[in-house]
């Protein structure tokens, strides 16, 4: 009887070429800034410190029922109108994780970048500095600018200057406060599931009471599509 090695026993199958290519390429999948921001994370917060967090302004994009969300906090020096502090939560995928890390270190550096030059932020600037993301991928990193532009309006809108606040997309329900669809969208999302609520936090309809029936409408598709 022939006795088989115990090394050729523990001898891994070789890979057929085409998988192994596949599998070495891997490797090249994240490049090394995207994995940095991914696994070591700047300027992220979780919510329970968010409580305590004196923001100037909150922007929140997505839902966690559909998928990716972004919800990003800022402070602004008003005086100089610099973004002084960034902080970020987010469900998603490492694409999204570090695309926002890399966003909050981009309006933070160098003592702060002005509101204007925030506000024209693109995903492409956000992927450049990460040194590229893989094309299907991309859309993850836009999801921290459209929460930062967000978080900037609410900045606006708080401080009584609601002409500086930028519409993406979005139609005015209330012309004497600014607030858009997409507003009263976000409220809901973070837990107004009532006119009161949504008035407590957006001050909609309080001037300007002909848009309530449309806002209570708004209400109630935004409830039915997210709660059911």
């Amino acid at each position: 009887m022939t006795v088989r090695k115990k090394d050729n026993l523990r001898k891994k199958p070789e890979l057929h070429a085409d998988v192994k290519a596949k599998v070495d390429s891997q490797k090249w999948f994240y490049t090394d800034e995207v994995k940095e921001h991914f696994f070591k994370p700047k300027n992220f917060m979780d919510e329970k410190t968010s409580k305590t967090y004196k923001a100037s302004g909150i922007g929140l994009v997505g839902s966690p029922a559909c998928g990716d969300m972004m919800k990003v906090w800022i402070k602004i020096n008003p005086k100089t109108e610099r973004i002084i502090d960034m902080k970020w939560s987010t469900f998603g995928c490492a694409s999204a994780l570090a695309s926002t890390s890399m966003l909050s270190v981009m309006v933070t550096e160098k003592k702060g970048m002005p509101i204007e030059d925030a506000l024209k932020i693109k995903p492409q600037d956000i992927v450049a500095r990460l040194g590229s993301l893989p094309a299907r991928k991309f859309h993850c990193s836009v999801l921290g600018d459209k929460a930062l532009r967000a978080a900037i309006n609410d900045y606006f809108r708080k401080t009584g200057q609601t002409k500086r606040i930028i519409t993406e997309g979005a139609r005015v329900i209330d012309k004497a406060t600014g607030i858009t669809d997409k507003d009263i969208e976000e409220a809901v999302l973070e837990g107004a599931d009532t006119l009161e609520k949504l008035q407590q936090k957006l001050k909609v309809g309080i001037g300007n009471p002909a848009c309530l029936p449309e806002v209570e409408q708004l209400l109630r598709f935004y409830k039915e599509k997210y709660s059911g």
